[in-house]
């Protein structure tokens, strides 16, 4: 097999995916919310923020390794929580995880994700990271906490930017639900897809059943009973800043909040516990029309000071995106959609190709801008007066 899958960015695996999945199912991974303001900002912010290389500088031995939460990784990103890896390859998240573990990056599996915690941990090894999302019953969240730090989880990931579920119409238009269940609307479209039905869906029902979320608690999982992607994850709109304190008393490892697009939240986290914030708007997919996230970084850096590890997600899709992010001052920049795009496209061998792209395309951006090490990246690589 060709080792790049025939795609040479981010954009190529990004068409290949489209081909291969059923609209429902690549819609759900692709778009954003509302009328999708955020994410077209998500991409149009970056294009604001402009590189100034440094001449005649000896970069011939480039490092793209940092240090996060005292360990080091071989490159500057990490896999963003995404619920749709298993749909869009069967067990998709244990091929994302191996991919990531191969490459040296964190890893971090969402709530509802289509594989057990336990099983992703016991297959794919690597630096492990878990998003929660708090349900209304604090006492099963704590028994997925309990959970997570069973199965050796090293982080985790907090997402507070959905307090309720976002609308994402066409979800209900594409007729696509968790647990799946074929309706008139989407039988057409799954059997224009004959690979994704023999490869994926098949795959589940001859082994599992129906992809459900497999994290939830039996009683929570008999409950769920088809309903819109998205509409169907359990969330909670009673979460406050205690909640955070609460888990960081019986979290012992580190504690990170996602969805921070306030400096003054960055601040507020660091006094509850908090170890590291992402700034992130759900890549455009919760609420829209927000600021991008690149925007907001440097005033978040600023407020968190040495406090807290800074890293930040939504619409990053050229290793040049990463550089600038890491220019304003963050630690470490996660991925989402286009991991998710090599994972449909091939499994782990198209999740290890995203991530190559991005460590390919960063390790040129440093030589063009004459950067030798990721840590020595500031704001003197950007133009002056730009974030």
């Amino acid at each position: 097999m060709d080792r790049t899958l025939g795609a040479y960015d981010i954009a190529d695996l990004r068409e290949l995916a489209r081909r291969r999945l059923p609209k429902g199912v690549f819609e759900f991974m692709d778009r954003g919310n509302g009328d999708e303001v955020a994410l077209a900002n998500n991409r149009a912010a970056f294009e604001r923020f402009k590189l100034v290389p440094h001449a005649l500088v000896d970069t011939s031995r480039r490092s793209q390794e940092i240090t996060l939460f005292g360990n080091r990784h071989k490159m500057p990103i990490a896999i963003a929580p995404t619920g749709s890896a298993g749909l869009n390859w069967f067990h998709g998240e244990i091929a994302l995880a191996r991919a990531a573990a191969a490459a040296g990056i964190p890893f971090t599996l969402a709530t509802g994700s289509m594989t057990a915690m336990e099983t992703v941990a016991e297959q794919a090894g690597g630096t492990l990271w878990f998003q929660i999302y708090m349900w209304p019953d604090r006492s099963l969240s704590r028994g997925l906490v309990e959970r997570a730090k069973a199965a050796g989880y090293q982080a985790l990931v907090v997402t507070v930017d959905t307090p309720v579920p976002p609308g994402r119409e066409y979800n209900l238009r594409n007729g696509m639900t968790v647990p799946f269940r074929f309706t008139r609307r989407n039988v057409t479209d799954v059997l224009l897809h004959p690979r994704w039905l023999a490869t994926v869906l098949a795959r589940y029902l001859l082994s599992s059943g129906m992809p459900r979320y497999e994290n939830y608690p039996a009683q929570m999982k008999q409950r769920i009973t088809s309903l819109p992607m998205g509409r169907s994850m359990v969330v909670t709109d009673s979460l406050t800043w205690e909640d955070l304190r609460a888990l960081r008393r019986v979290w012992p490892h580190r504690l990170i909040l996602k969805g921070i697009l306030r400096a003054q939240d960055a601040v507020l986290a660091a006094d509850c516990g908090a170890d590291g914030v992402i700034v992130s708007n759900h890549g455009g997919r919760a609420v829209d029309s927000t600021m991008a996230p690149i925007e907001v970084l440097p005033s978040v850096v600023e407020a968190a000071g040495k406090r807290l590890a800074v890293m930040v997600d939504s619409g990053f899709r050229r290793g040049a995106d990463v550089v600038k992010a890491l220019a304003l001052g963050a630690n470490a920049v996660l991925i989402g959609r286009a991991a998710l795009y090599g994972t449909a496209v091939a499994g782990e061998a198209g999740a290890a190709r995203a991530i190559e792209i991005y460590r390919d395309e960063i390790d040129r951006i440093l030589g063009l801008i004459g950067c030798p090490d990721v840590a020595q990246l500031d704001r003197e690589y950007l133009a002056p007066g730009i974030g």
